[in-house]
């Protein structure tokens, strides 16, 4: 049975002439990883945020272990144990890392504060008492904020472009972290991302443009056709500035 299920989705704006989303189906299973990937203005973020609660449903179904939480807002997707990871990390000051980190967690979790921070390559010692504000950098905040969904006990995880603006040294980190997410748990997740070496370890890949699936395929199937397909992570601001294509 899928975790996940969307059926024909459609997402609009009034002012819009053409949907972002029109009649999108997709499934999604536990314990794999996929990824959405496609030209930018595709919808593949307006997906990820539909799934959320973010963006809401002009038509169709989204259900969860078989369970329809279309109508659910925000708060009540996030009971429905679905976690959102944004392309830019929300900026929370005054508070501490620890502090943050604390609250995010889940009793039932496995994954403790101080192993999430190592696992986005942070040391808890340097980090757990600051507050956080403008002294941390676009890349920490991103990592704090992966952390703060790896201490959740999460049916589903969704990261939208998490390679953006780390390092190479933290986006293998990174790599390494799904890979441990997925095998220590059950969660499903589903990373927005151009980024063709994060495409080698998923287990689905899924291209959305112009509203529409276009592809759903092995990662082997999919990478096969790189040297002749638009999306590859030939990009400024691909974490080795494209050189992996």
């Amino acid at each position: 049975m899928s975790i996940l299920e969307v059926k024909n989705l459609t997402v609009n704006k009034p002012d819009a002439k053409e949907d972002i989303l029109n009649n999108v189906s997709l499934s999604f299973e536990k314990k794999k990883i996929y990824i959405i990937t496609g030209p930018n203005g595709g919808g593949k973020s307006t997906f990820a945020k539909s799934i959320m609660g973010m963006m809401p449903a002009a038509s169709g179904q989204i259900l969860v272990n078989g369970k329809d939480i279309t109508s659910l807002d925000i708060v009540g997707r996030s009971k429905a144990k679905i976690g959102y990871a944004f392309q830019t990390p929300v900026k929370l000051k005054g508070i501490s890392v620890k502090s943050l980190l604390d609250l995010a967690k889940t009793s039932n979790s496995h994954i403790t504060a101080r192993q999430a921070l190592r696992m986005v390559g942070l040391c808890p010692e340097d980090y757990f008492d600051r507050n956080l504000d403008d002294s941390f950098s676009g890349g920490e905040l991103k990592r704090i904020e992966i952390a703060s969904i790896l201490v959740r006990d999460l049916d589903i995880a969704i990261f939208d472009e998490p390679e953006a603006g780390i390092d190479l040294w933290s986006f293998q980190r990174l790599v390494e972290t799904f890979n441990n997410l997925r095998e220590a748990t059950d969660t499903c997740i589903i990373i927005i991302s151009h980024q063709e070496r994060i495409m080698r370890f998923a287990d689905e890949v899924i291209v959305i443009d112009k509203g529409h699936v276009t592809k759903q395929e092995s990662n082997d199937e999919f990478l096969s056709k790189i040297p002749d397909s638009t999306y590859c992570c030939r990009r400024k601001n691909a974490p080795d500035g494209g050189k992996s294509c």
